[in-house]
C-alpha cells in the first residue's frame, strides 16, 4: 500500500530506482503541496504576426472589448492577458530578420559581448532543470523556416526544431527497440568521449590566446557544456519507460497540410506537459506550405501579409490569422480541462506565451509585438498597455515580461537579455 505521505518522486522511483514518466495522479494529491506541482512554460511564435487593428483592443483594463482576432478566446477571457506597447526596441528591428528575436529580445548578430549571447527564454528556464524530465525542453515547428528559429542557446546558436508529427510522437511515447538501446548508449558514450577530448584541447588553446579570443572560446565552452549535459541526461533516460497514452495519430500525419497538422502539434504539446515528459516547449508556426496550406485563399501567406490595407488581401489574411487564434484557444481549453493534484488546472500551472516577433508584416515592423500570456499563476482578464509615450508609440521592453515569467518559473535572477526589471502591474495569484 502506498503511504498517503509518499511523495510523487518517491512513488515514481519504485524498486530498482526506475523513474517513470507518469502524469500527476489524483492518488498523489495528499502528498503534494502547491510548490511540488511544477510550473511549466509553453511558447508559441508566429512568423508573420497579425494585422494590428484587428488584434489590439481599443480599451485597456478588464472591460476591454474583444477584437475580431481575440474573439475565439472569449470563453477564456479570465485566463489570459493581452499586451500592447511591448517590443524589443532597436535591438531587434530587422523586418522578417527580426522574427527570430521573439523569445530573446536581441538579434543574433547584435549579441556579441553579452554574457549569454541571445539566449531565448525557454532555454534560460531550462537551465534550472536537470533530470526531472526526459526532455529538459522541446523545440517544435511546422517547418524549418530559417526566419522563424525562435529557440536559442546560451552560446547564441539556434536550436533546430522537430517538425515531423510522427517523430514528435515517437520521441514522447514510442518504446525503444531493445536492439537499438545498446547501440544508442554506445553512440552517446562515444560522443561524450569526443567531447572530453575537445574540452582538453580547447583548455590548452585558451591558455595560449589573447583576451578577445578567450571570450570567443568561453562561448564555445558553454556550447560544449550544454551538449555534454544533454548527452548525460539522454543516457540516464535510456532505461526509463515512456508514458503510455491512448492518443492515436491519423494515418500519414507528416504529409497532412498545414490546417490539419497544427492541431496535432498542440495535442502532442498538451500530452507532453500532462505526462511530465518535459516542462518547457516552443512551437514555431511559419509558412503554411504548398497549396495554400489547406486554407480557402487564392494568394500566398507572405503576399497577403503585405496587404497595403487592400480589403481583399486583409479578408484572405484574416482566414489564416483567425485559424491561428482558434487553434490557440483550443490548446488553452485542453490545458484548462486537465486537473492537477494541487486543485488547479494544467493551464493554471503552465505559462503560455503566444505571439510574434513581427508587429506589422505589411510594413516590416518589429514594433508593438502582438503578445498574449495565459495561465501560469498570473492574474489575467485585462488588456494592458505599456506604451511609455502613447503619442510616440514608445514601447516597454518585452524582456520585462520575460523576466517576470522566469522569476515565476523559480529563477532568482534580476535581468534577462537587456531587461533589468520585471513587468509592472503583472501580478501573480495568491
Amino acid at each position: 500500500m502506498i503511504s498517503k505521505r509518499m511523495s510523487r518522486r518517491r512513488l515514481l522511483r519504485g524498486t530498482g530506482g526506475a523513474l517513470l514518466g507518469l502524469p500527476y495522479l489524483d492518488a498523489m494529491a495528499s502528498a503534494n503541496t502547491e510548490k511540488e506541482v511544477p510550473i511549466r512554460m509553453a511558447c508559441v511564435g508566429l512568423n508573420f504576426g497579425f494585422v494590428p487593428q484587428l488584434f489590439f483592443p481599443d480599451q485597456t483594463g478588464q472591460d476591454y472589448r474583444l477584437t475580431q482576432r481575440l474573439g475565439p478566446l472569449g470563453k477564456l477571457r479570465n485566463h489570459f492577458t493581452v499586451f500592447s506597447g511591448l517590443d524589443h526596441g532597436i535591438n531587434a528591428q530587422g523586418g522578417h530578420g527580426g522574427v527570430h528575436a521573439l523569445l530573446t529580445g536581441v538579434l543574433s548578430k547584435n549579441s556579441a559581448g553579452m554574457p549569454e549571447a541571445n539566449i531565448s527564454i525557454d532555454q534560460k528556464a531550462a537551465q534550472t532543470l536537470t533530470v526531472q524530465t526526459r526532455y529538459p525542453s522541446l523545440q517544435l515547428a511546422s517547418s524549418h523556416d530559417p526566419n522563424n528559429m525562435i529557440s536559442w542557446s546560451a552560446s547564441g546558436v539556434s536550436i533546430p526544431p522537430v517538425t515531423q508529427i510522427e517523430t514528435i510522437y515517437n520521441l514522447l511515447f514510442q518504446k525503444m527497440d531493445p536492439r537499438l538501446r545498446n547501440s544508442s548508449q554506445g553512440k552517446l558514450a562515444a560522443r561524450a568521449s569526443i567531447l572530453d577530448l575537445v574540452k582538453t584541447d580547447a583548455e590548452d588553446l585558451r591558455r595560449r590566446v589573447g583576451a578577445r579570443d578567450r571570450q570567443k572560446l568561453e562561448r564555445y565552452f558553454n556550447s560544449v557544456g550544454e551538449v555534454e549535459k544533454r548527452l548525460i541526461e539522454s543516457i540516464q533516460w535510456l532505461d526509463r519507460p515512456k508514458p503510455v497514452v491512448d492518443y492515436k495519430l491519423p494515418n500519414a500525419p507528416n504529409v497532412l497540410n498545414f490546417v490539419k497538422r497544427v492541431p496535432l502539434y498542440y495535442d502532442l504539446m498538451t500530452l507532453a506537459l500532462q505526462t511530465d515528459s518535459t516542462r518547457i516547449i516552443t512551437l514555431a508556426l511559419g509558412d503554411i506550405g504548398a497549396n495554400y496550406g489547406g486554407f480557402n485563399i487564392s494568394r500566398g501567406y507572405h503576399q497577403l501579409t503585405h496587404h497595403g490595407k487592400v480589403p481583399e488581401y486583409i479578408t484572405e489574411l484574416s482566414v489564416i490569422e483567425q485559424y491561428h487564434m482558434e487553434q490557440f484557444a483550443r490548446f488553452l481549453e485542453q490545458l484548462l480541462a486537465i486537473k492537477e493534484p494541487n486543485g488547479k488546472s494544467l493551464l493554471e500551472n503552465t505559462m503560455v506565451l503566444f505571439g510574434s516577433g513581427m508587429g506589422n508584416a505589411s510594413s516590416h515592423s518589429n514594433k508593438n509585438l502582438p503578445l498574449i500570456l495565459a495561465g501560469g499563476g498570473f492574474r489575467h482578464g485585462e488588456h494592458k498597455s505599456y506604451f511609455k509615450d502613447e503619442a510616440k508609440k514608445e514601447a516597454t521592453l518585452a524582456g520585462n515580461l520575460f523576466l517576470s515569467m522566469l522569476q515565476r518559473f523559480g529563477m532568482e535572477i534580476e535581468r534577462f537579455a537587456l531587461a533589468t526589471s520585471t513587468l509592472a502591474g503583472l501580478e501573480e495569484t495568491a
